[in-house]
């Protein structure tokens, strides 16, 4: 019988009747207590109960002792009522016990499991019934589904009378559905419209297309982060007064919805006027400052800025041997011409020293793994800066679903313990995909990978892809710390077919691994070295194949070495929207096996906001191989066209011969882009972006060569319109490009297309 079907065969449930009675003491009569008895007790000894007395035979009777032994037997919660009665000298203890509850069960809870609300109420079966420490498990109840965002959701307790004085608790839960966000007003914005702001907040209005995020439902947790999120973005444009004067959730008569409205003061946009930095500290060599804060006279007030500028003199200072000093900033404003004086005043900080740096909540992560990740150890100078920075690289990792990090008092006044505390998230992924692009044709993937395995940071991957034109298997695995040292090693394995009939009249396949290790200069620099050897054959070349590429069937063995070294400012890996990123590369084959070249590459990317979500950017690269004694093997070549050059097919341009229209590659590329991205007017939640864009790119020179090899070094172009969705179903693309210069033998492509998924 479930638990529905066992409450309703009890009957209706009724609700316990009890009531707490203080007898008068009025009506007690003087004289001595000869005897005291108690009546009523069942589970609770009458010696118990007469511990709780405050007065004991042989006493004189008193009101006011009676009254504290009342107060006193009802605080200890057995008691539903206790009754004081004089007979002669008798005094007489009349006590109902609070029953004891044999089963507690939980009907018509859908969204949370019995396990979570168990978990939160504080009564359990055995445990003396209360009507008090009920509404208490009513409250919180009701609050797990008002974090969830059901505020509809009602709770009734039932109590179901047994045998014995005991009951079993029921309570009846009315889920309701998901109080949502119907309206986000502004009031008092006049610079930034409400539907600008409407993006700055992480809060979401209630629509049919925000059915995979709980952005929409309202969180009175998540309205304070709104409120802080929407003071940074006025700060970091100038508005130095600004403020939320309120942040106001109404919530509807149905209890269905909530009406949010922000009141908020702008207050005036303040310019910089005058920069300076006031420095106490003796043997400082300010002169060394220079360059180092990033606003300038006329620029807006960012406080982002200001914060950064700050991180930076710290650093700065630390590095020429003071280790203890406080950065802070003074700001003067000048409201009626709407300006400000920023000051740095650098003084000597509180000399304070890191004790002891403590870890909780890494279950499974050693502590070793968080620990190298900061950039202090005990015994340092306290450093804010490397702190913050600490945080961020523990962030980096990935492990954690939240990292806090506390500073508390130490042992001594110049000593402080470090507080981390971080809580694990699942590092381990399971995908399964299907996609389709223009280059590959269909796609199909699977991908099972750990990024902390064994709690040793250490990451493991396995992926599988399948396609209709190229295949490829990938084995790798990365140690972030060799040695002990900042010193990231690992190896991949693969193996990659390709089906390239269409573009050169072959199919080639890939076997191989890569050794390889890489290692930080500094913040923004790194160096890396990869060892591969690689087995490559060149097969299924058709008769009518280029005698060019007839003659490279088979299989060659190539040993090589790269050396990359990349120097990168951008604000973000993924989705960078300002900074540079430079890189250079060097890959040397020859060590062993039989194909022998140099191949020198350089590149680089630059990323320029132009306004809130509009970004331009530029990309670029350079490269050249050569030969070591012997011709470069075709699939050493370059080639250019579809990703890399839109407007153009795969291996659209380039080399060709002309009688087979079959591309050969080159020994020299260029290609570069300059693009423009930019929103399209939706709601940032759709994640859909709109780019226009500019390609140009040549690739050359082939050896050997014939009469029928058709090679220009002439530059191609084309301009073109994208649309990038990240889509539920995965990231889609869409490109037009119409080529502006290209030559007669090139092949062009207008539309490009690619779809992936995981799930």
């Amino acid at each position: 019988m479930n638990k529905r079907q066992r409450l309703a065969s009890i009957g209706a449930a009724l609700a316990l009747g009890v009531t707490t009675t203080m007898t008068s003491t009025a009506a007690l009569s003087a004289g001595l207590i000869e005897q005291i008895t108690i009546v009523g007790s069942q589970r609770v000894e009458p010696e118990t109960i007469r511990t709780y007395l405050t007065f004991q035979e042989g006493d004189e009777f008193s009101s006011r002792q009676v009254n504290r032994s009342l107060k006193k037997l009802f605080s200890t919660g057995l008691f539903a009522d206790v009754t004081f009665k004089q007979e002669g000298g008798n005094l007489v203890v009349n006590v109902v016990e609070n029953p004891v509850i044999n089963r507690i069960a939980f009907e018509g809870n859908r969204k949370l499991d019995d396990e979570t609300l168990e978990a939160e109420v504080t009564l359990r079966p055995r445990v003396i019934y209360t009507r008090t420490r009920v509404q208490q498990d009513v409250e919180r109840i009701l609050t797990l589904y008002r974090r969830s965002g059901r505020f509809a959701a009602t709770v009734e307790p039932k109590v179901i009378q047994l045998d014995q004085n005991r009951v079993d608790l029921a309570f009846e839960i009315k889920e309701g559905s998901q109080t949502g966000v119907e309206k986000i007003r502004f009031v008092g914005n006049r610079e930034y419209s409400d539907g600008k702001l409407s993006e700055i907040v992480r809060t979401r209005e209630t629509r049919w297309y925000n059915i995979l995020t709980a952005d929409d439902n309202y969180d009175p947790d998540r309205l304070n982060y709104d409120k802080e999120l929407l003071r940074r973005f006025y700060l970091s444009r100038g508005y130095a007064d600004f403020k939320v004067t309120s942040a106001v959730a109404e919530l509807s008569p149905s209890r269905e919805e909530f009406f949010i409205t922000y009141t908020i003061d702008e207050g005036p946009r303040y310019e910089i006027r005058n920069i300076a930095l006031n420095n106490s500290l003796r043997g400082l060599q300010e002169e060394s400052l220079d360059g180092i804060v990033t606003l300038e006279q006329g620029d807006w007030y960012n406080a982002d800025e200001v914060d950064e500028s700050i991180e930076d003199l710290v650093d700065n200072i630390g590095y020429q041997g003071f280790p203890f000093v406080r950065i802070e900033p003074q700001i003067e404003r000048d409201t009626a011409e709407q300006k400000i004086d920023l000051t740095f005043n650098i003084e000597e900080g509180p000399r304070v020293f890191v004790e002891r740096i403590n870890i909780n909540g890494n279950f499974r992560t050693l502590d070793r793994v968080i620990r190298r990740e900061f950039q202090l150890v005990e015994g340092d100078a306290l450093n804010a800066a490397k702190l913050k920075r600490s945080k961020k690289r523990i962030n980096d990792l990935n492990f954690f679903e939240k990292v806090e990090i506390n500073q508390v008092a130490g042992s001594a006044p110049d000593q402080t313990v470090i507080d981390v505390s971080v809580a694990e998230k699942s590092t381990g992924s399971l995908s399964v995909g299907a996609g389709y692009s223009s280059t590959s044709g269909a796609i199909g993937e699977f991908g099972i990978s750990e990024a902390n395995l064994l709690g040793k940071g250490q990451s493991l991957g396995f992926k599988a892809s399948i396609a209709a034109e190229k295949t490829k298997f990938d084995i790798s695995f990365t140690e972030p710390y060799f040695l002990d040292r900042e010193l990231a090693a690992g190896f991949d394995v693969y193996k990659v077919t390709q089906d390239l009939q269409d573009t050169s009249s072959y199919d080639i396949s890939r076997m191989g691994m890569v050794l390889r290790a890489s290692y930080p200069f500094s913040d923004n620099m790194t160096q890396s070295w990869n060892y591969k050897l690689d087995q490559t054959t060149v097969e299924n070349v058709q008769s009518n194949a280029s005698t060019l590429i007839q003659e490279q069937k088979g299989e060659e063995i190539t040993s090589s070495i790269t050396h990359s070294l990349v120097y990168d400012k951008r604000d973000s890996q993924l989705m960078p929207t300002e900074g540079y990123r430079l890189g250079v590369s060097n890959t040397l084959a020859g060590l062993g096996g039989t194909v022998a070249y140099l191949q020198n590459q350089v590149n680089g990317a630059y990323y320029y906001p132009l306004d809130d979500q509009w970004v331009l950017s530029a990309k670029g690269r350079l490269g050249h191989i050569i030969g070591l004694g012997e011709d470069v093997k075709m699939q050493n070549r370059f080639f250019l066209g579809g990703d890399n050059l839109r407007g153009f097919e795969s291996s659209g341009i380039g080399p060709r011969d002309k009688l087979t229209s079959d591309a050969l590659g080159g020994e020299y590329v260029m290609n570069a882009t300059v693009d423009m991205r930019f929103p399209l007017g939706l709601p940032n939640e759709y994640q859909i972006s709109g780019v226009l864009f500019s390609d140009v790119g040549t690739v050359t020179e082939v050896n050997p060569s014939n009469s029928n090899v058709q090679d220009a070094s002439s530059i191609r172009t084309s301009v073109g319109f994208g649309i990038s969705w990240i889509s539920p179903m995965g990231p889609i693309g869409l490109d037009w490009a119409i080529p502006l210069m290209k030559e007669d033998y090139d092949k062009t492509e207008y539309f490009r297309f690619s779809l992936g998924t995981s799930f």
